[in-house]
């Protein structure tokens, strides 16, 4: 059971310098409440996990996954005041951000589409007030914000925006097996349809893209000279110019100027051959040209466990590798798989350990 606390005050509880991370909990009709409750939970050893969303669904929810969950309600204005309480393994704490109607698994409704996204400013204020190391968010509904009557195009989006940042860079990441390395596969281009991915592909970009992607794996990964492989745009890298020329024309000159000022990239490489381990051994990350190039070979590895992170950003954000699974929610408690949950909450975790540690040999 959670409970507000009265007189604007935080409780007395034990703060440690353990890394504190927010974590959305998304679209309540899906399910990232649960996933997040779920997640935070099983970590909560480790990392201290506040849940950010309405505390009382959340409540309700907890009670319903396991009744030995603990919740502990807090609110905006008591952080304020007392700042983040750490209590350990016993409880978790949720900061409350209230829902504007009822929630029927399954079933999406506008008139919670802003509530949902207040869950981020709150996480975003608490990266400001140093309440938090990093975010960790749920899968939201775009089209339940957008109907809600505010323009919004993803989290991404979404948190570079608030922070002014001019470009971000989509990572996937996960282990394919126990002991392995982790597998990285960044995007040069995101959600664009095929016919408008060789357009948006320049000299330019792949270089900033290349920057972001060095800067962040040495600074957020603690790397200390990342090993980035390119792969080309067409079948076999463009077969010398005979089946496309944007290797030799774009990815090649970028590729070499990011040499030039100090990264260590290589390529163009055929795609289908890049994703063996004789290649990935020797790369901390894969920068595909295009979504659909990198992604499933990354998803097929990782068993549901990858993890999405935002490059380029102010702040560590990681977030599930999958959407809001309406159809999954509808069917009741206790279906949904947290693996990429906890996955996420990890990683979120080791970026913060590497960053305070520094860069370490790769």
């Amino acid at each position: 059971m959670t409970s507000k606390h009265a007189g604007g005050r935080a409780p007395e509880a034990r703060r440690t310098v353990r890394p504190a991370l927010a974590v959305t909990s998304g679209e309540p009709a899906g399910i990232g409440p649960e996933i997040a409750i779920r997640a935070a939970w099983s970590m909560r050893h480790k990392v201290n996990c506040v849940l950010i969303g309405d505390a009382a669904f959340l409540a309700m929810s907890a009670h319903e996954i396991d009744p030995a969950i603990k919740l502990m309600a807090l609110s905006v204005q008591a952080l304020g005041h007392g700042g983040l309480p750490d209590f350990g393994a016993e409880r978790v704490a949720v900061i409350d951000v209230p829902l504007a109607a009822f929630v029927t698994p399954g079933v999406l409704d506008r008139a919670n589409g802003r509530s949902v996204l207040a869950t981020l400013d709150v996480a975003l204020a608490g990266i400001e007030a140093g309440w938090f190391d990093g975010i960790v968010t749920a899968p939201l509904q775009k089209s339940t914000i957008n109907d809600a009557g505010v323009p919004f195009s993803g989290h991404t989006e979404y948190l570079a925006h608030k922070t002014a940042t001019s470009q971000v860079v989509m990572m996937l990441a996960g282990v394919s097996e126990a002991g392995a390395a982790p597998l990285r596969v960044a995007l040069a281009t995101t959600h664009l349809a095929l016919k408008d991915v060789p357009a948006a592909i320049t000299q330019d970009g792949l270089g900033r893209t290349l920057d972001i992607i060095d800067h962040d794996l040495r600074h957020k990964f603690g790397i200390i000279q990342p090993r980035i492989l390119v792969a080309g745009l067409n079948p076999h890298a463009g077969e010398r110019g005979y089946l496309g020329r944007e290797e030799i024309d774009v990815i090649a000159p970028a590729v070499a100027a990011a040499q030039a000022r100090g990264i260590a990239a290589s390529g163009p490489f055929p795609a289908d051959t890049l994703f063996q381990r004789k290649y990935l051994d020797s790369a901390d990350c894969i920068l595909a040209m295009y979504h659909d190039q990198g992604l499933p070979v990354l998803k097929y590895a990782t068993f549901g466990r990858g993890v999405n992170i935002t490059l380029g950003l102010p702040l560590i954000r990681t977030s599930v590798d999958h959407g809001t699974a309406l159809d999954v929610a509808a069917q009741g408690t206790g279906r949904a798989d947290c693996a990429s949950m906890e996955e996420a909450i990890r990683v979120a975790l080791q970026m913060v350990q590497a960053g305070r540690s520094g860069p370490v040999p790769s």
